[in-house]
Formats: structure tokens, C-alpha cells, sequence
């Protein structure tokens, strides 16, 4: 798969939640209600992918395929470990 320049917008509403689109084509192949969702696109980078290049969260291969046959990748914030949760719901207290 050739390398494609695109470009990555972050989520204002969604915490690591991206959308990776080829940079000619911007946000026009992205659905209507999935930018409802999203929220106002930020930009936050513009990169040369390649299937050789190493990203966090993501095979560069499937995110070249998605952009190639939908015009654009989502990437879904991690999952939150149930353990992580019940630290916030729990009450802290102080010993001295």
C-alpha cells in the first residue's frame, strides 16, 4: 500500500479519540452524525503514513485500508480497566 499523506484531528469532547483522514480530501468522506458525535474536529498533526511507520494506538496497514476504502480511521479511546474505576468510586482516607 503506497504511503498517504494525512492529516489527524483530536475529539474536543472525547478524550483520545481521533479521526486520521487522507490531507487532500480533509473531513468530506466523514459521516454527518459521526462529526455530530465527534465534535468541532482539532487539528493536531499531519503526517507521511506508510505501512512502516509505528503509531500508538494503531496498525498503520488498517488505517491506510479504512482511509482508502471509507476516507477516514477512528480511533476509540482505550478501555478503561474496571479495577481503574472503582479507585474513583471509592472513599479515600487518610491514615497518619
Amino acid at each position: 500500500m503506497p504511503k498517504r499523506l494525512c492529516e489527524i484531528f483530536k475529539s474536543p469532547r472525547r478524550d483520545e479519540m481521533y479521526l486520521y483522514v487522507d490531507r487532500a480530501r480533509g473531513l468530506t468522506d466523514v459521516p454527518e452524525a459521526l462529526l455530530e458525535r465527534f465534535g468541532k474536529p482539532v487539528s493536531v498533526l499531519v503526517m507521511l503514513l506508510g505501512e512502516d511507520k509505528p503509531l500508538a494506538r494503531a496498525k498503520p496497514g488498517d488505517v491506510l485500508a479504512a482511509i482508502e476504502t471509507q476516507g477516514f480511521y477512528l480511533q476509540m479511546p482505550p478501555a478503561r480497566e474496571d479495577y481503574m474505576l472503582d479507585l474513583y468510586k471509592a472513599p479515600t482516607e487518610a491514615r497518619y
